[in-house]
């Protein structure tokens, strides 16, 4: 070798040496002292610019889910399929969030049956669950928010079985595979998900299991550092060779509940084994020309359907145009907020399991009663609402389409960070802590009793035009999603905005137990004084509850041509074709997520 050559080659060692030493070593300041830049063209504060693509797309707030999702679309499966996968991969890449110790609930849209349909894959309270037995473990007012008291029997796993099996293409074996290989392997932490996990520290601490899974030498995993949980590996293993079974009569039914028992739970083996998920049918509203479909209780699906309402029958009646005033005017804020308290009282009045409750649904999303509130919305003045609730949030949404024209809207969690921070041994997941939402409030309709589900805030979210579908989103971040779906919706169909440009712009979140009213920095700035006068408490907060939103929209084709079959091909052609138009996808900026498409 020349001696150029060698002092090259020696050159480029010690660069490739630097490299290595820098990113290994370097950390970064948590403000960066730079001025954002400006997009070429469009909204100039939009974060991104829409992904586009004919043959499928997914989305959802973290990479590594969303590309594993688009790979079995590219591998044959449709979006049913994928949102198995993609959700499961979510368990390990965001498992404070969500994962199968959790809940699913899901609205779809099934070309073939061409018909919208929804999955309720919430569990319920074990049979010892009572206030008497919570009173004698010294719970006697307020429901515990962690432990093994905390816990509902997980719905998750049983809903993706349902799901693939009414729509699917796929088996558990084809679309757990990523999420146990990602398991096995790692991931590397960002910055945003060990934020998360820094939350829950105190809480994993609590339970040896979840120390030995979730910490690492006791502390959450490092930004850039590979977190590996093995014992989730092994669980989707076990549901990949033995089916839903395995987790509600078979060896990881027995690990939940002998780590019931030996915490003084109640759970019994007939809690598990008698988990269904059920469909129901959507709920919706027409709004300004648009079928706006939520889920029906026990979720909170409703309350987005009345502010919509109030919105667009009492608006005009006040002399307001929201389009014309923007949300440049403190003014359209006032009302969009006067008219989430409206709808959030009566959410924390009614919400609960239907099947305990009579819930009088159909009136509170009807025009007549939106009619009714538009006396209670003073133009000039800030009302209190009763101090009730709020849920925080822990939540994974998702959103996939295929080139069959499915379209998923997905939406799962385990509540709280971490849920009830006790990890299930072996198996390498947290359960749940959605109990914590039951009341003990001898009058409430959402009074803790076994078997019955509690409020929920999982709210999948879809959007219909003259009968066909047009945007599968969702928005998650507890008490934040329903007034979250109103506003990007306003965003979306008063205002005009595209499914991205309807994430990025400034949202408020307002707490209706403190009547807190939390506007990101840049609205503040614009309107927080004004809303101030009017007597609102308004405090400024960065995008951290403002809920993390995904989207995909679909539009047709203005110059139509041979439409895919029911098995992706068209007059006889060798190749499968895409569905005829276009998919939009969007991803908050918010999260870590994106909208990948093919």
């Amino acid at each position: 070798m020349s001696r150029d050559r060698r002092s090259a080659c020696s050159l480029v060692t010690q660069v490739v040496a630097l490299g290595v030493m820098l990113a290994t070593s370097q950390t970064y300041a948590s403000e960066f002292p730079a001025t954002r830049g400006d997009r070429a063209s469009g909204w100039l504060p939009q974060s991104r610019s829409e992904v586009l693509a004919r043959n499928g797309m997914v989305a959802t707030s973290q990479p590594l889910a969303a590309q594993a999702g688009l790979q079995i679309l590219k591998n044959g499966g449709n979006a049913i399929d994928a949102a198995v996968a993609t959700a499961a991969v979510m368990n390990v890449v965001e498992p404070g969030s969500a994962g199968i110790g959790g809940d699913v609930f899901v609205i779809a849209w099934l070309a073939k049956e061409q018909r919208l349909v929804a999955l309720n894959g919430s569990g319920r309270a074990p049979s010892g669950a009572t206030p008497q037995h919570l009173a004698e473990r010294g719970s006697a007012k307020r429901m515990p928010l962690r432990g093994i008291d905390s816990v509902t029997a997980p719905g998750a796993v049983d809903a993706w079985d349902v799901l693939l099996r009414r729509a699917g293409t796929l088996t558990f074996k084809e679309v757990l595979q990523p999420a146990a290989d990602l398991a096995e392997q790692g991931f590397a932490v960002s910055e945003r998900i060990h934020n998360d996990w820094l939350y829950a520290a105190e809480v994993l601490g609590a339970d040896a299991d979840s120390v030995k899974t979730y910490l690492v030498d006791g502390k959450p995993p490092a930004t850039y550092g590979v977190f590996r949980n093995p014992d989730l590996a092994h669980a989707f293993h076990v549901l990949q060779a033995q089916g839903r079974n395995a987790f509600y009569q078979g060896e990881i039914a027995a690990a939940i509940l002998a780590k019931s028992h030996t915490l003084g739970g109640t759970f019994t083996a007939a809690d598990l084994a008698n988990t269904r998920a059920d469909w129901v049918s959507p709920i919706s509203t027409n709004y300004h020309g648009y079928d706006v479909f939520e889920f029906p209780p026990n979720t909170q699906g409703f309350a987005v359907l009345e502010m919509l309402n109030i919105l667009e029958v009492c608006a005009p009646k006040l002399g307001v145009n929201l389009a014309a005033l923007s949300p440049k005017s403190a003014l359209y804020w006032h009302v969009l907020i006067e008219a989430k308290k409206l709808a959030y009282a009566d959410l924390y009045a009614y919400n609960a399991d239907p099947q305990f409750a009579q819930i009088p649904v159909a009136k509170l999303i009807s025009k007549s009663y939106a009619a009714e509130q538009c006396r209670r919305i003073d133009l000039h003045k800030a009302s209190t609402p009763e101090a009730k609730g709020d849920p925080v949030g822990g939540t994974v949404y998702l959103v996939t389409a295929d080139r069959w024209g499915n379209m998923v809207s997905f939406i799962y969690s385990i509540y709280d960070s971490f849920g009830s921070g006790i990890t299930v041994p072996g198996y390498g997941f947290v359960l749940n802590d959605r109990a914590a939402l039951f009341s003990l409030d001898s009058r409430s309709p959402n009074l803790l009793a076994p078997g019955k589900r509690p409020f929920h805030t999982l709210l999948p979210g879809f959007v219909m035009k003259d009968g066909r579908p047009l945007t599968a989103f969702g928005l998650m971040g507890g008490g934040q999603q329903a007034q979250g779906h109103a506003q990007v919706l306003i965003n979306m169909i008063d205002l005009g905005a595209n499914v991205q440009a309807a994430s990025d712009a400034a949202r408020f979140a307002h707490a209706q137990a403190t009547n807190t009213l939390q506007l990101e920095s840049n609205l503040y700035d614009l309107v927080g004084s004004q809303l101030k006068a009017l007597g609102h408490s308004v405090v400024s907060a960065n995008g951290e509850d403002m809920g993390g939103y995904q989207a995909i929209s679909f539009t047709p084709s203005t110059h139509p041509s041979a439409a895919a079959s029911a098995d992706g091909a068209a007059h006889g052609a060798s190749v499968p074709v895409p569905i005829d138009g276009v998919y939009r996808g969007a991803s908050d900026h918010r999260k870590d997520g994106q909208a990948v498409g093919w």
